[in-house]
């Protein structure tokens, strides 16, 4: 599953990624289109990240707004399947993609939801070069399509003010992940188009501890995405980080 790569401003994005969602671009919001496993996951991922925005900014997830007055960029935001709920939830949205089809699906979205939210083609590492600065970024389903994963986490470091949040989503890189993700997703079930994931650039969570080390940030917390056949839904798992998992890492308070 992806969300779509995002990445560089000519560095790390991979112009091949690009064009495989660029081709998907207007079924983002179809539950039953291409992106039908984001749709089934994202109360899932949505979980998740609400539970580490509130832990890590002492907000109760239980009033209306518990996000107002954070400022969030959603990297790779697609047709904003993350970034709506975000918004509704009080923080102060930027979502930047670099398939620029998705733009004017996510905006035109939007704006039927009566949202507000900055949508933009473009890249965190341009936004980090124009000195952009945020509470909170999220990359779910996006460092297995960039180029460079290390210079990609720096960018999203970048974004980040001291004692921000980062939340980055991948897919591990075993022979399980390969008969899910590839032979099942891809092949089987048809749940995403063929080639839509490279089981070489998917991530260990190891690997991606270290990734996150190597860039300056602190990682506190990480958890599996569990595909339940029984009941046809995603669990959050505090063990199984076998296939879908997500981790969590701060930027460290002071400004070194």
């Amino acid at each position: 599953m992806s969300a779509t790569q995002n990445a560089g401003s000519g560095g790390t994005v991979d112009p091949a990624e690009v064009a495989k969602f660029e081709a998907m671009a207007a079924e983002w919001w179809d539950p039953d289109g291409k992106f039908r496993p984001l749709h089934m996951m994202n109360p899932c991922r949505l979980g998740y990240v609400v539970e580490q925005i509130a832990a890590e900014f002492a907000r109760d997830p239980k009033v209306a707004q518990p996000f107002a007055g954070l400022r969030l960029l959603d990297v790779g935001c697609g047709g904003g399947l993350l970034a709506e709920p975000m918004a509704r939830l009080g923080a102060e949205v930027v979502g930047v993609d670099a398939a620029a089809r998705n733009i004017p699906v996510a905006e035109v979205h939007a704006a039927q939801s009566e949202l507000a939210i900055d949508y933009r083609h473009g890249t965190a590492e341009a936004l980090a070069a124009g000195g952009e600065r945020f509470d909170v970024v999220l990359a779910m389903e996006v460092i297995e399509h960039v180029a460079d994963p290390p210079a990609f986490l720096a960018a999203c470091r970048e974004l980040l003010v001291p004692g921000g949040l980062l939340v980055c989503s991948t897919i591990n890189r075993n022979p399980k992940s390969w008969l899910m993700a590839i032979v099942g997703a891809e092949h089987v079930l048809r749940w995403l188009p063929k080639g839509t994931h490279d089981w070489r650039k998917f991530v260990t969570p190891d690997e991606l501890l270290a990734l996150f080390r190597g860039a300056g940030l602190e990682p506190v917390d990480r958890k599996g995405f569990v595909f339940d056949p029984l009941d046809w839904s995603w669990r959050i798992s505090d063990r199984d980080l076998s296939v879908n998992y997500v981790a969590a890492a701060v930027r460290p308070g002071d400004s070194g």
